[in-house]
């Protein structure tokens, strides 16, 4: 009973190959034993009788060159190739259509065939290990990364003065605060209205928008977010309305009469409106939040701190105290950080194993371009979110939670779990299987020699 399955097709191979494996061990040879003996008293005696065995006799007769033989008087050999069906319903009739390729093998070859497998799965592994150089560069760049966060980015908290966080992150909030007069913001926000920036419900909403107030209403409008901004707010500029996800997570889609006339007609002056009214809100303390924080208002479930307060009323508390888009993009520095100097030390060992510069530039993480590339991404940011989710747990605030970290630890965990348990396993299995096609290639191609050889001089008839 063999441990795998076979379909029709790869049974009839099996039963084909045992049957002729049964043949040629039925092929009877002759005895030689004492031939050799044989031969070297008989070469004995010729010696003794004077002549050389290394010497051909002449027999006065006149040698007959086999190129002088007419053709026709030579018989060729005829040999028959059977059909494949032929084959089949000769290898079962004879008692192997139940076979399995296992019977055709010794315990021994078996064990040395499985042997070969592990050997080339285990040069597939060597392949995508990493070695203790990749290690220390993975490393060295999460720690690297936690070390600008904990140090230079800071934990973001409202003061007298504004919201202020790390040096970094307060040098990114003063330029931009600063980036525009007092008059040229006044005029960037009369060019840049748009019909949803509703501050309160009061004479504003037909449909109450529950914590609409002017500190909160960018995290609650949709057209406010950086990312769903550039579809919900170019759409709701299009369309004169305004939509909104509200405190208790309800949706609401509306439109706020006393700023109908700010609809635009054109998609690209809409767009253009949007973009001007971003950089507007930017430079402002409240500031805009950080992409796709809104969403986070239909999380209305959860238990966290002493206080049991859901995902929403966390963000919703973020946002108040500061967590806005500035601080998104000052943590998403230390994370470009490890990601840029995980590929570029990637890159440069690749080059210095004799990788042409073109081709070691890892862009991408595609495992058969770059096979350690995205297990070192994985290693570096998982050691930076574990550093960032100790710095929550020290300080005990959500505040100090870097964002961008944690999308891109969840990005590469996705991929090295789909790597793990689903890519891999079907690579390593391509690989073998290449290995193996190779060297029956081989095999086949000493068999094509040999029939060639064998059918010079005879007619194939099937």
């Amino acid at each position: 009973m063999s441990r795998y399955e076979y379909n029709e097709e790869e049974q009839k191979i099996n039963a084909v190959l045992a049957y002729q494996d049964k043949l040629l061990n039925e092929i009877g040879l002759p005895d030689t034993k004492g031939l050799e003996e044989t031969i070297a008293s008989s070469e004995s005696l010729l010696r003794s009788l004077g002549y050389d065995p290394a010497q051909p006799a002449d027999m006065g007769v006149e040698q007959l060159d086999p190129l002088s033989v007419p053709p026709e008087l030579i018989s060729p050999k005829r040999i028959y190739l059977p059909s494949w069906d032929e084959l089949v319903a000769e290898a079962c009739e004879n008692g192997c259509a139940d076979a399995t390729l296992e019977d055709l093998f010794t315990p021994e070859e078996l064990d040395d065939n499985a042997e070969a497998v592990r050997r080339l799965n285990a040069e597939y592994n060597a392949i995508h290990q990493l070695d203790e150089i990749d290690v220390a560069i993975a490393a060295g760049a999460g720690l690297l990364s936690a070390a600008i966060e904990i140090l230079l980015v800071g934990i973001p908290c409202k003061t007298p003065s504004g919201v202020e966080a790390g040096p970094l992150t307060n040098f990114i909030r003063g330029h931009l605060e600063h980036s525009l007069s007092p008059s040229q913001l006044k005029e960037l926000e009369r060019a840049a209205k748009v019909p949803y920036d509703a501050p309160v419900n009061e004479g504003y909403t037909t449909t109450r928008v529950e914590g609409l107030c002017p500190g909160m209403h960018r995290l609650y409008s949709l057209g406010h977010d950086p990312l769903l901004g550039l579809v919900v707010g170019v759409s709701d500029i299009l369309t004169g309305r305004m939509t909104t996800i509200d405190k208790h997570g309800k949706i609401a889609v509306q439109v706020i009469e006393r700023y109908a006339h700010l609809q635009k007609t054109d998609v690209v002056q809409a767009l253009v409106t949007q973009l001007m009214h971003f950089f507007s809100d930017v430079t402002t303390p409240a500031g805009l939040p950080a992409p796709g924080m809104a969403l986070f208002n239909l999380m209305q479930f959860g238990s966290i701190g002493n206080e049991k307060a859901t995902i929403a009323e966390i963000v919703q508390g973020m946002y108040w105290q500061g967590y806005d888009f500035v601080q998104f993009c000052s943590q998403s520095i230390p994370v470009a950080v490890c990601e840029i100097l995980v590929r570029f030390a990637y890159a440069f060992r690749k080059v210095k194993g004799g990788t042409p510069v073109k081709d070691a530039i890892p862009l991408s993480t595609n495992r058969e371009k770059n096979p350690k590339l995205g297990t070192m991404l994985f290693t570096a940011h998982s050691i930076a979110t574990a550093a960032n989710a100790g710095v929550v747990a020290f300080t005990k605030t959500p505040m100090a939670v870097s964002y961008p970290q944690w999308i891109a630890f969840a990005k590469y965990s996705y991929q090295q779990l789909r790597w793990v348990f689903i890519e891999k396993p079907a690579a390593r299995d391509r690989y073998v299987r290449t290995a193996i096609d190779e060297q029956l290639q081989d095999v086949y191609g000493d068999i094509d020699e040999l029939f060639e050889e064998v059918a010079a001089a005879s007619i194939v008839l099937g």
